[in-house]
């Protein structure tokens, strides 16, 4: 079996758990169905129960050229390193994917989750996304 080795360490891989389970947290609270808001505000308050550090709405300057463009965002921002995108959308498309690894190019970080609320199963909504 191949190995993975990630370039995180010990303690960002134990956070992104954390965070993976704050996620199924809420979906199996909720389940599918509600507007993306609201997981978003139900999986802020997960965070703040564990007492996990994060940003939400996070605001971005997108670099083009010798320009900054403001007002970009991200939904959440965890531990300084780890960006969370939440979709409640039937089926998560390329773009979705696409829209994480720019954040983190824009933001020179290297791991986010892709997290569909729209699922009926969680596992099957969650998705690592790297550079």
């Amino acid at each position: 079996m191949l190995r993975v080795v990630s370039p995180l360490g010990e303690s960002e891989e134990r956070l992104i758990t954390q965070v993976v389970d704050c996620g199924f947290q809420v979906h199996s609270a909720l389940g599918p169905g509600f507007k993306e808001r609201i997981y978003v505000q139900a999986f802020r308050l997960e965070l703040h129960c564990r007492g996990l550090s994060f940003e939400s709405e996070k605001s971005i300057d997108v670099r083009y050229k010798d320009w900054t463009i403001p007002g970009g965002r991200v939904d959440l921002l965890i531990g300084g390193f780890l960006i969370v995108e939440i979709k409640a959308v039937p089926k998560p498309v390329a773009l979705h994917r696409k829209q994480v690894l720019s954040y983190l190019k824009t933001m020179n970080l290297h791991v986010g989750l892709l997290i569909n609320f729209n699922s009926a199963y969680y596992k099957g909504g969650v998705k690592r996304v790297a550079l």
